[in-house]
């Protein structure tokens, strides 16, 4: 028996939990979602990392790698809490690709001041995604899930914050 074929059988997980089908396919769904925008996001912010350059490196540099630990974080809480309401969660990098919303840089060059911006931009979408979904969670008495997204929230707007602090004088 071809066994890639076996595991390509869908099947329903029936995971227990005390909300309704359609809270677990909703929220799930906007979890998946979520994460798939959370990797986009950590390998954008790691690109960043490495190939910024400029009077500023250091400091941007270890920006940057300190909001791509704090991203990269969330992955697995999260994926957990999407497995434990019975959906299925992201299984490869292209399947990130499929259900990602924030767009990749793979340009040759960005001068880091436009790094830094895009990052403030993709931080500020993705603190609003997190927010439509703790108001889904909201409505489906869902508050495993809300408050993980509350902290998440809080470490979005601090990420965003530091990004637009640090591009102040070039915002004048």
């Amino acid at each position: 028996m071809n066994t890639t074929a076996k595991s390509r059988i869908a099947y329903d997980l029936k995971t227990p939990t005390g909300l309704g089908a359609q809270a677990t396919r909703d929220i799930g769904a906007a979890a998946t979602a979520l994460l798939a925008d959370i990797f986009a996001l950590y390998l954008k912010t790691k690109n960043f990392h490495w190939h910024t350059s400029g009077p500023h490196f250091r400091d941007y540099h270890r920006l940057l790698d300190d909001q791509g630990a704090e991203i990269i974080a969330m992955t697995d809480p999260l994926a957990e809490r999407a497995r434990a309401l019975g959906a299925c969660t992201i299984r490869s990098i292209g399947d990130i690709s499929r259900r990602q919303r924030l767009e990749d840089n793979d340009a040759d060059f960005v001068h880091p001041h436009e790094m830094l911006a895009e990052l403030r931009e993709d931080n500020a979408t993705l603190v609003a995604r997190m927010r439509a979904t703790h108001d889904l969670c909201d409505e489906y008495g869902d508050v495993a899930t809300a408050s993980l997204l509350e902290n998440w929230i809080d470490e979005g707007e601090k990420r965003v914050w530091f990004l637009f602090e640090t591009l102040r004088d070039t915002n004048r």
